[in-house]
């Protein structure tokens, strides 16, 4: 089947078989090797990426189903040579051991921060629950949450990397 699809901005049209999982076209057909392939079973979210703007376990989606779509992976989050804060945030926090779930990490937290842009503890822990980290205490990974959503409130930083607040009416 020929699919066309936009991936951290660049458009790629590719025939793929019917079968193909994103996660396998992201890494072998994008060349997009920071999207990771954990289990295969969906369970430990180490393949995260944002599928029109939602994150979406990527071995759990067919390509086929990315046709029209834009994804966007963790090498699609800098700008300007600069590290996305919540990139940041996790480097800052040494929120990683191995950095193997730290992909798919990040991009559930962005996701989680869009739709709770100031979460508590238990809600960035909830929030994560689908993503598995296998080396640490996931402390670090929540106190570099917490301070990815200070960094990305309204006035902190440049408008594309603040979390949008819709108000009453969609203000």
């Amino acid at each position: 089947m020929r699919i066309t699809v936009t991936v951290d901005g660049s458009k790629y049209t590719d025939d793929v078989e019917p079968r193909m999982l994103l996660v396998h076209y992201l890494r072998e057909r994008a060349g997009k090797v920071g999207t990771v392939v954990g289990c295969d079973t969906s369970n430990c979210g180490a393949c995260t990426v944002h599928l029109d703007g939602h994150s979406v376990k990527s071995c759990s989606v067919l390509a086929v189903q990315a046709d029209g779509c834009e994804v966007t992976t963790v090498e699609g989050l800098s700008r300007d040579g600069r590290l996305h804060p919540v990139q940041q945030a996790f480097h800052d926090n040494h929120a990683l051991q191995c950095g193997f779930c730290t992909p798919g990490m990040i991009m559930q937290s962005i996701d989680l921060l869009a739709d709770n842009p100031d979460p508590d503890e238990q809600a960035i822990r909830e929030g994560l629950e689908g993503n598995l980290c296998r080396c640490t205490g996931y402390q670090n990974i929540v106190r570099a949450v917490r301070d990815a959503a200070d960094h990305m409130s309204p006035g902190a930083g440049p408008e594309a990397e603040q979390i949008k607040h819709v108000g009453v009416g969609g203000e």
